[in-house]
C-alpha cells in the first residue's frame, strides 16, 4: 500500500476519530515543507536525539508506529510538533499522539524502505490537496 492509499485510508477514518489523524497528516506535510531540511531534517533530529534505531525501523517497515514519547524525544526542541498542531487545528498533545502513527508511515514511504534519502520538501502540497478533499 502506498502513502497516498494510506492517507486516503486515514481520511476515511474521519467518522471514527473525528478526522484527527488526517488533519495531523495534512498539518505534518505542510509543516515539513517549512521545516529546515524537510523530512531529512526530521530524521537528523531523531538520530541526534538517540532515536537512530527507531528511524531505521520505520524506514524499513520493521516498526509500524511510534509512541508519543518517542515523537517527543526525537523532535524535542524543533518546534515541529507545535507547528503541526497549529496547521492541523489541534493541541500539541493531540498532534504528538497522531504523529506517532503518521510519522513512521511518512518516513517509510519517502525513504523507500531506507534505500534513499527523503526529499527535503515539495511533497506537502500534493498530500495536502488530497487530504483537503476528505476533511
Amino acid at each position: 500500500m502506498g502513502l497516498l492509499d494510506s492517507i486516503e485510508g486515514m481520511a476515511g477514518q474521519v467518522a471514527t476519530d473525528g478526522g484527527t489523524r488526517s488533519k495531523v497528516a495534512g498539518g505534518l506535510m505542510r509543516a515539513l515543507d517549512e521545516h529546515p531540511g524537510g523530512l531529512a531534517g526530521v530524521l537528523d533530529s531523531f538520530k541526534q536525539n538517540g532515536m537512530g534505531d527507531h528511524v531505521q525501523g520505520w524506514a524499513t517497515g520493521q516498526q509500524q508506529t511510534a509512541t508519543p514519547e518517542q515523537v517527543q524525544q526525537g523532535l524535542g526542541g524543533t518546534g515541529l510538533v507545535e507547528r503541526v498542531a497549529e496547521k492541523a487545528g489541534v493541541s500539541p498533545q493531540v498532534a504528538q499522539v497522531a504523529m506517532a502513527t503518521v510519522l513512521p508511515m511518512v518516513i517509510a514511504h519517502f525513504t523507500q524502505g531506507g534505500q534513499s534519502s527523503p526529499p527535503q520538501s515539495g511533497f506537502g502540497g500534493m498530500a495536502s490537496q488530497i487530504l483537503s478533499k476528505f476533511v
